[in-house]
């Protein structure tokens, strides 16, 4: 019987597991790929506070390494869902191969970037390939930079970018923003921005690096190739969380709800990280998530 089971080794899971292992409580994270998450694709970090330089791998392996020292169980298994036992004091959690039993349980499963698909997105992450503007812009300045956008979030990702880079491309498939005409006319008014609209990133090209993106017009089916250095895709996330439905509320885009304090519907179920529907989703968020899941979870024991 373990006081928490944490489901989810990113930064959110593995700040959890040492906040909950440092308060003396017999831990156990349970994580089906990589620790680290998605930070661990990244090869430098400069935006955490505390930290001038690092990269997403060495950060990840040290917060694996800090959770382990502080006597936090780590396994590498896949959870296939969470169940409630009896009154509600016992949680099992359900891998392919096992079930462990737990008197709390943190959902900290992140999100996944939405991919655009293309032959090279995955090898040139990092290369030239990004999933977050904030995280990645300032690499980029002065240079020539697209973004393929979704929605709001995505406009305010280019504004960011604007601020930067020499010229920012804006490659959309609608040829409106719904909802947000007053940032996109805001938008159209400065010079280094340059909206493509009701086109796509159809190709990539470069060498060990990006260069270049073929855009086609989703219409009249005529490419063009820009030579960029670096290509933001925001075109949305994919939260894992919908095989733990039974036991938390999900918003219509798949994020687990719950207020700032983490608490999700269930009593001793708690969410930290990107899987929460929240707003802004950073480094610095999602250990401040694992920060209060874990301290809440504590609480709980009590």
């Amino acid at each position: 019987m373990y006081d928490i089971i944490i489901i989810g080794g990113g930064p959110a899971g593995l700040t959890a597991a040492i906040y909950g292992a440092r308060a003396g409580k017999k831990v156990l994270l349970l994580e089906g790929n990589q620790y680290g998450g998605q930070i661990i694709k990244t090869n430098d970090v400069e935006n955490y506070p505390g930290l001038e330089h690092t990269t997403g791998s060495d950060y990840a392996f040290t917060l694996l390494s800090q959770a382990k020292s502080f006597g936090a169980e780590c396994v590498q298994k896949a959870v296939t869902g969470v169940e409630i036992i009896g009154d509600g004091s016992v949680k099992k959690v359900l891998t392919d191969s096992e079930s462990y039993e737990a008197k709390t349980v943190i959902i900290a499963t992140g999100s996944k970037n939405k991919p655009l698909g293309l032959k090279g997105e995955v090898e040139w992450i990092g290369k030239g390939v990004s999933y977050c503007a904030t995280c990645d812009g300032m690499f980029y300045r002065g240079q020539d930079v697209a973004i393929a956008t979704g929605g709001r979030n995505s406009l305010e990702d280019a504004l960011f970018l604007s601020n930067y880079c020499n010229k920012v491309y804006v490659i959309h498939r609608a040829d409106v923003y719904p909802g947000d005409e007053e940032l996109f006319e805001s938008m159209k008014k400065k010079e280094n921005v340059e909206f493509i609209l009701h086109s796509k990133v159809s190709s990539l090209g470069g060498d060990d690096e990006l260069k270049s993106v073929v855009v086609e017009d989703v219409k009249t089916k005529e490419s063009r190739e820009i030579n960029v250095s670096g290509l933001f895709i925001t075109i949305g996330h994919e939260p894992d969380s919908v095989k733990f439905k039974n036991v938390v509320d999900i918003d219509n885009q798949g994020y687990i709800l719950s207020g700032e304090d983490c608490l999700g519907k269930v009593p001793g179920v708690f969410v930290a990280g990107d899987c929460r529907q929240k707003k802004v989703r950073q480094l610095t968020t999602a250990a401040s998530d694992g920060t209060v899941a874990a301290l809440a979870a504590v609480e709980y024991l009590k």
